[in-house]
């Protein structure tokens, strides 16, 4: 600012230049210096932690004007800690700039032999490139488009060309003995509606059955239920209902059993059943045959043909729209498809989880970001490994906010107060729908990263993460992090 000013003002005497500086210098000092002292947590904060049972050690704040040189506040800024979902935002923001906002991921399907009179004397090959939203709409789309094309009858096997990101052997229980959650699903090369089925549970009145639906309905999955409607108030609906998963003949058979109260009504339950190349697998089954097509043969891995031209080609959303959802929603599936894009698209060589961590860093430091703390497992934070301070993630905040691609960015965190993870806090407080925040939570972790418009138009970065036992205890102090920025730091 100073240098910009004397530069300005070319042929003013030199006694006002340094008055002028002088004052810019005054100006920044007074920016940049809090009501509290700027080592210390701020006494709404501080007082919630203690409520909380959480010492103020286990805390890290970063609080700094997107504009100003420094933070007016760190408190133990450079511990790194577990961000949980917060490393979402080293992962989208080093996607946008890398692959750019318009960048966009392709499912191509191949021929591999003739087609003549609707009959396809061979395999079809689908191609998948990572798209992280390739969803059943999508997926609808794309075998549509090969009705339109002429195919009709595959006389041969359905082959999964996934080879866009390295097979790994990644166990989805091993995070928290889970493996059917869907927030557990492994990234593939050929992920297809987050290989997920919704089972909607609609109960039709005490002492009646519930009806149990599957969206979508998978040909290679069997469902049954015996689960029935009781009275009483709904509380935790699912407790009342075991699941059983097992492979019969072939196929999978699906069923729940116990009771849930009428009073909960509709409710949905994801879960992730099958192993990637089944899902797909049932999933175009079910479609196909739905739009007169036949299948005649299997599924299996393979390539797609060398040099051949696709015959139809599934786009996905744009990279902006894609980390919306990765970031309102944290979509942990979706960030873990966008890391190893990283590595696929600047290596080209299938995406691996240590080659994307190397891309991001790379990355950070060209653009002078030196995070020597940062430790990146998968890029979605489901991790107990990832590891960054909080001075760290306000670099990377700072530099978005600097960076051409800030508007797509800052569009892509959830707004206080009004959607994503952050619609129900502070709605009755004035910061709601001034500030663009991204969470994160697991056990033991917790905290918030983004931006904040104080009442004073500033734009003011935070960062606020808590690592103890009691972390969920932390969310009132986050929310008194943010009023008390919003409120001016007074």
């Amino acid at each position: 600012m100073v240098r910009d000013a004397m530069a300005y003002c070319g042929a003013m005497p030199y006694r006002l230049l340094l008055a002028g500086a002088a004052l810019a210098i005054a100006i920044n000092a007074r920016a940049d210096t809090p009501n509290a002292r700027a080592d210390t947590l701020p006494g709404p904060v501080a007082q919630s932690l203690q409520r909380a049972g959480i010492p103020a050690t286990a805390a890290s704040l970063w609080v700094q004007d997107v504009d100003a040189p420094r933070p007016s506040t760190a408190v133990n800024a450079s511990q790194p800690m577990n961000p949980a979902s917060l490393i979402k935002l080293v992962t989208t923001f080093t996607a946008l700039e890398v692959l750019g906002p318009a960048y966009t991921w392709r499912t191509e399907a191949y021929l591999a032999g003739p087609l003549a009179g609707g009959v396809l004397d061979g395999d079809l090959v689908l191609k998948g490139h990572g798209d992280p939203k390739l969803t059943v709409e999508s997926f609808w789309m794309l075998l549509q488009g090969l009705r339109a094309r002429g195919l009709r009858d595959i006389r041969g096997d359905l082959v999964l060309d996934r080879s866009w990101f390295e097979p790994g052997n990644v166990d989805p229980g091993r995070f928290d003995g889970e493996p059917l959650r869907a927030y557990n699903v492994a990234p593939d090369a050929l992920l297809v509606n987050f290989k997920t089925v919704r089972f909607l549970f609609a109960p039709e009145g005490p002492g009646r059955a519930v009806r149990v639906i599957a969206e979508p309905a998978l040909a290679n999955v069997e469902l049954s239920s015996t689960v029935r409607a009781v009275d009483g108030p709904c509380g935790d609906w699912r407790a009342g209902i075991r699941h059983e998963v097992r492979a019969v003949e072939g196929r999978t058979l699906v069923e729940f059993v116990g009771a849930m109260s009428a009073a909960c009504g509709e409710r949905y339950w994801n879960l992730a059943l099958l192993e990637h190349r089944d899902y797909v697998h049932g999933l175009f089954r079910a479609i196909w045959e739905s739009l007169g097509g036949a299948l005649r043969g299997g599924v299996r891995d393979g390539a797609a043909p060398a040099g051949a031209r696709p015959f139809a080609v599934a786009e996905s959303p744009t990279a902006a729209e894609v980390m919306r959802d990765v970031n309102k929603f944290s979509n942990n599936v979706m960030a873990r498809q966008v890391f190893l894009t990283l590595s696929a698209e600047t290596t080209r060589l299938p995406g691996r989880a240590d080659r994307s961590a190397r891309a991001v860093q790379t990355h950070l430091a060209s653009r002078g970001i030196e995070l020597p703390e940062l430790v990146l497992e998968n890029g979605s934070g489901l991790s107990r490994q990832e590891r960054i301070s909080a001075a760290g993630l306000g670099k990377v905040l700072v530099a978005a906010w600097r960076s051409p691609v800030m508007p797509e960015f800052v569009a892509s965190l959830p707004l206080v107060g009004y959607d994503g993870t952050m619609r129900r806090r502070l709605r009755d407080h004035s910061a709601a729908g001034q500030g663009h925040v991204k969470t994160g939570l697991l056990a033991g972790a917790t905290g918030i990263a983004g931006y904040v418009l104080d009442r004073n138009g500033r734009r003011v970065a935070v960062v606020f993460m808590v690592n103890h036992p009691n972390a969920t205890a932390a969310h009132p102090a986050q929310d008194a992090l943010l009023r008390w920025i919003h409120d001016g730091r007074s």
